[in-house]
């Protein structure tokens, strides 16, 4: 038996969310719709714009290990804040809700604790603004043996490649697990990280044992359209799930293949949708579901989260599942 279920390894970010609409993200001169990160001066003037701001622990594998905590797996986050205020409250917001954040904040130095401006538009999409802070410097050092060779499940966020010691740790960290006899993979995180890191994440679909993205990932990580993408990630990878919005999810491995309707409804907040979905695709992996379960799974954990503000559930996802039979 392993101690974690699932380790997750990516950027500790306090999320700060507040309501704006188009003309206000135009003025700004935010791009609608996707992560861009920003230095401190930039963050410092869009958390100044903010109105009504609600702040919450963030970072896209943290809100999955959220999600696979509300459904009673064990979990543990390799991550790095530092010890400020904000900092504090990450590393104790995580444990408090069954995360173990292994890794102490870090005194001393000049970087703060990371943190993302979320500006939520009124047809739910989120423009966020991340400065990085010291999340920039999570390297091999903050990962440990007895954590990320100690879990069934590794789950990576390809946001680490924006710097090479992100890189270096989240190679470390998905050697220790396959060697010990877990299983490793990654989400592409959105289509401009893949831009920038295309030819490693070709590499690491190949090397590693699952991969999660969604239609304009998988498009921009190949460079064609979807049904050449998903054919040669296919020949390519271990098993992946590519999440069309408002259409399906298909999930393929070897021959295998599972395709799984989405039922569309409005969103409040898009805010972690694609991490909610990775929680329950993950909780099926781990609990030996079949493929289209997994698929289900996820669906109903995305569709949670989407109904209300914040990128984390508020409802039991395990009475979810069961509403739908899927437990």
């Amino acid at each position: 038996m392993k101690k974690y279920h699932v380790v997750g390894i990516g950027n500790a970010i306090v999320d700060v969310f507040s309501a704006a609409d188009d003309s206000f993200l135009e003025l700004m001169g935010i791009q609608k719709g996707i992560m861009q990160l920003v230095e401190k001066d930039r963050g410092e003037v869009l958390y100044a714009a903010m109105k009504d701001r609600v702040q919450a622990p963030g970072g896209s594998v943290a809100n999955t290990l959220a999600g696979l905590g509300n459904l009673g797996l064990s979990t543990a986050f390799i991550g790095r804040v530092h010890d400020d205020a904000l900092g504090r409250f990450y590393a104790s917001h995580m444990a408090e809700n069954g995360t173990d954040f292994v890794n102490p904040p870090v005194p001393g130095g000049d970087l703060p604790t990371s943190r993302s401006m979320i500006f939520v538009a009124p047809d739910g999409e989120r423009s966020m603004n991340t400065y990085l802070g010291i999340s920039s410097e999570l390297g091999p050092q903050d990962v440990s043996d007895d954590v990320a060779g100690a879990t069934g499940l590794l789950f990576l966020e390809g946001y680490l490649y924006d710097k090479p010691k992100g890189k270096e740790a989240f190679e470390r960290a998905a050697k220790l697990c396959r060697t010990a006899g877990g299983k490793a993979g990654i989400a592409l995180s959105d289509p401009f990280c893949v831009d920038r890191h295309r030819d490693d994440f070709r590499r690491l679909v190949k090397d590693l044992d699952y991969v999660i993205g969604n239609e304009h990932e998988w498009c921009s990580l190949y460079q064609t359209d979807l049904s050449n993408a998903l054919e040669q990630a296919a020949r390519d990878a271990g098993m992946i799930a590519c999440t069309r919005s408002g259409h399906e999810v298909i999930i393929l491995r070897g021959e295998d293949q599972a395709v799984v309707p989405v039922n569309r409804i409005v969103p409040v907040d898009a805010t972690g949708a694609g991490d909610q979905f990775a929680a329950g695709f993950l909780y099926g992996i781990a609990t030996g579901q079949d493929l289209y379960t997994c698929g289900r799974m996820g669906c109903v954990a995305a569709a949670e989260v989407i109904s209300h503000y914040g990128a984390r559930p508020e409802t039991d996802l395990k009475a979810l599942f069961a509403q739908e039979g899927l437990i």
